[in-house]
């Protein structure tokens, strides 16, 4: 873990890169200590219908959402949020000094008794952390 989704206003294609920001969000989670990377996951999605403020269309918004198993303190907690919303935002600035967009982020625990996993995808990593 984390999986880390974003959603997006479709308005904000033409300024954003987002496949860069996935890679962005997932670079910055990889390099997390309390994060093992082989477990990290970065997705988008745009949203075409949405309305903001005054719903004026010039208006965007990048909503960051992390999922985390549980088990971990709220100090590394936050401090894993605030990481990856400062990667988010150094990442957004240039768009954000000329566009309109509002920028959220949550953390969300996951209960591990309710979530079954597995995968293969540390056999095929050659530097599994």
């Amino acid at each position: 873990m984390p999986h880390i989704h974003i959603e997006y206003s479709g308005n904000l294609e033409r300024v954003v890169d987002m496949a860069s920001l996935c890679d962005a969000l997932r670079q910055s989670a990889a390099g997390i200590a309390a994060l093992p990377m082989p477990g990290v996951r970065v997705r988008a999605i745009r949203v075409d219908h949405y309305s903001i403020a005054d719903g004026d269309q010039k208006h965007g918004f990048v909503d960051i959402s992390v999922r985390l198993r549980e088990g971990r303190s709220d100090d590394v907690k936050k401090d894993v949020i605030n990481d990856l919303f400062k990667a988010a935002q150094v990442f957004l600035a240039p768009a954000m000094k000329t566009h309109s967009i509002a920028l959220s982020s949550e953390l969300r625990e996951i209960d591990a008794k309710l979530s079954p996993k597995c995968g293969t995808i540390r056999d095929h990593l050659e530097n599994p952390k």
